[in-house]
């Protein structure tokens, strides 16, 4: 059963995720505690052969090639190794889920399409959608061992009534090579287009909309397949394995606490195991534990959902699924077909505006502003030159020097003119302004800096130029 924490993190509060870390089914510590207390064994006994049973010689060795251990862990790329993998198989696994196929548009087209209050009408719908249950059964038959045990063989297929015997018969007696599930799925097909040549299905239009949603249906059974042939490669799932064992194996010698390498010269007397005076010689290796927690435990992640159709904690409950699909399907097109509520008024029928109550817990709520957009509320210029309105004719571009760009001018120590432009001509003019056509640079002939790059107007005819 999938383990769900969704309520208990609902709320950000001090220590929200600290009460998840208490929990045992499901967690990290129920996957990798055969690994980590292998991990440590190993460890120790490594430990106590160098402090109790090499010779002062033999430690000499060992601290030389733990010191060489050492460096060599530290070129494999785990993080990004492993990191990149985890990202890949936990995208393939929100991919795996969204592929379980559901009835709900389905069944909701077949009540709204295949009409008949009588027996066959009854019988029309119950079948089709029987028919889209029992593929899905079929597909993950296929894939989940949950299903596959609760549904050996064919006969409990046909005893838990997603199948007949006769059904049975035809299925069995087609010939072929691959996976059938998309048997029924034809049957569905079949049976719709007899219902609209009786009648049942009134139009085309209706007919093809049901068969659309069906293709839909019958396309996440065919991904659901593929998901389960197609795997990630196997050379990157070795490699990302390889990577994490080898990276321990090396931290099972390297990271042991031995002679430092300032103090490691061959002694000509017996020395006591240990670091030289200064190092800190802790007999646990906490460091190096939380490494290997955090990165075996990564690796144990990508084990666990690589495949969420098994039986695992945190693996799908495909037989809820099918539970479900089956009992909320067959209500949909059989007891809820024209089975309606009396048509009313709603309780704001004569209100201009709808609102409903709030309870005293969450009136609070209702005196917040409703967002209305990210620059409502930005503050615009109360100058009416400012929202005057020019039309841009087009024209050929000229680049932009240091002296138009006041702030580059500055540090290119280039005289540059204010980025204010003037607006002088406006007020000449009587009656309703004048909209310009242009406002650009010109530059003339035997000017200083300043003077050339003043702004001035263009009109629509000749440039007009101040006397």
């Amino acid at each position: 059963m999938t383990v769900s924490y969704t309520l208990k993190v609902a709320e950000a509060r001090f220590g929200g995720f600290s009460g998840l870390l208490l929990r045992w089914r499901g967690s990290i510590y129920k996957l990798l505690y055969k690994e980590f207390l292998l991990f440590i064994v190993l460890y120790a006994l490594l430990s106590i052969t160098y402090r109790l049973l090499l010779t002062q010689e033999q430690r000499y060795v060992y601290a030389q090639v733990a010191r060489y251990c050492n460096r060599s862990a530290d070129l494999i790329p785990l993080s990004f190794v492993l990191g990149f993998y985890v990202t890949l198989v936990v995208n393939r696994w929100w991919a795996q889920y969204t592929s379980i196929p559901l009835p709900d548009q389905l069944m909701c087209v077949i009540s709204a399409s295949v009409h008949g209050v009588d027996q066959r009408g009854r019988l029309l719908r119950r079948t089709l959608i029987r028919y889209a249950n029992l593929a899905s059964v079929l597909v993950l038959r296929s894939v989940s061992t949950r299903v596959l045990k609760r549904f050996p063989t064919m006969e409990h297929v046909v005893d838990a009534g997603f199948m007949s015997q006769e059904e049975r018969k035809k299925f069995e007696s087609l010939k072929s090579d691959f996976n059938k599930y998309w048997v029924p799925c034809v049957w569905f097909t079949n049976l719709a287009a007899q219902a609209r040549r009786d009648g049942r299905i009134r139009d085309d239009i209706a007919l093809c909309l049901l068969l659309e949603e069906l293709n839909k249906y019958r396309a996440k059974c065919s991904m659901l397949f593929h998901y389960d042939w197609i795997s990630i490669p196997l050379v990157y799932t070795q490699v990302v394995t390889i990577a994490v064992y080898s990276f321990f194996a090396l931290s099972l010698v390297g990271r042991q606490f031995v002679e430092s390498e300032a103090g490691a010269a061959k002694p000509q007397k017996p020395l006591e195991p240990g670091p030289a005076l200064g190092d800190l010689d802790m007999y646990v290796p906490l460091t190096t534990l939380l490494q290997f927690f955090f990165y075996a435990g990564w690796l144990k992640v990508a084990e666990q959902i690589i495949n969420p159709f098994g039986e695992d904690d945190d693996d799908f409950e495909t037989n809820k699924l099918i539970d479900r699909n089956l009992q909320v399907s067959l209500l949909s097109v059989d007891d809820m077909y024209q089975n309606l509520p009396a048509v009313e008024k709603d309780s704001y029928w004569d209100e201009d505006s709808a609102q409903p109550p709030y309870t005293v817990a969450t009136v609070a709520e209702s005196l917040r502003p409703s967002f209305l957009g990210s620059t409502f509320n930005l503050r615009i210029s109360d100058d009416p030159e400012q929202s005057l309105q020019v039309e841009a004719s087009p024209g050929p571009a000229r680049p932009v020097t240091a002296a138009q760009t006041p702030l580059l001018g500055r540090f290119l120590g280039v005289g540059a003119p204010s980025p204010a432009i003037s607006l002088r001509n406006f007020g000449r003019i009587r009656g309703a302004p004048r909209t310009p056509h242009l406002l650009r640079f010109r530059a003339e002939e035997g000017g200083d800096l300043e003077a050339a790059d003043r702004i001035e107007e263009e009109g629509s005819g000749d440039e007009a130029q101040e006397p």
